[in-house]
């Protein structure tokens, strides 16, 4: 499934628009493992902006943003993640508000505990957590 997503990088007057393409499935069928895959891309989508030259695979992780679940004016909804970096909108989905809001808490609750391990392999996720410094018994998020 593809879908736009709009960037704003902090200290911009402009957003720009990508499109990009996590997951196979519709917003009504996705797992906690599409949810997630959903906001990595958002979020690499918004590391190349402001990293245009890191490498395109460099370790990404659910923590450390805000997000929000939010009507889009046209039907559907928008996910729309703030960090430091700026924000990045996805969208509109499909789907109700709080439903996609319970599934990507659910993901994000996924990704914190030992469930991450079904979604990549054990090396992927240990040199995310040695490269990011994250203790995972001590890992936290800002999720609103």
């Amino acid at each position: 499934m593809e879908f736009p997503v709009d960037i704003w990088l902090r200290g911009d007057n402009h957003a720009t628009t990508e499109l990009i393409a996590p997951v196979m499935r519709e917003p009504q069928a996705w797992t906690d493992g599409d949810v997630a895959d959903v906001l990595i891309g958002m979020l690499r989508a918004i590391d190349r902006a402001g990293h245009p030259d890191a490498s395109a695979d460099r370790p990404i992780g659910l923590l450390g943003f805000s997000w929000i679940v939010n009507p889009f004016e046209s039907g559907g909804v928008v996910i729309a993640i703030e960090m430091t970096l700026g924000a990045v909108v996805a969208g509109p989905f499909d789907v109700p508000e709080s439903v996609l809001t319970g599934m990507i808490q659910s993901a994000i609750d996924k990704w914190k505990s030992e469930e991450v391990e079904k979604w990549k392999s054990k090396s992927e996720v240990e040199k995310w957590r040695s490269k990011s410094g994250v203790d995972k018994s001590k890992s936290s998020s800002r999720v609103h």
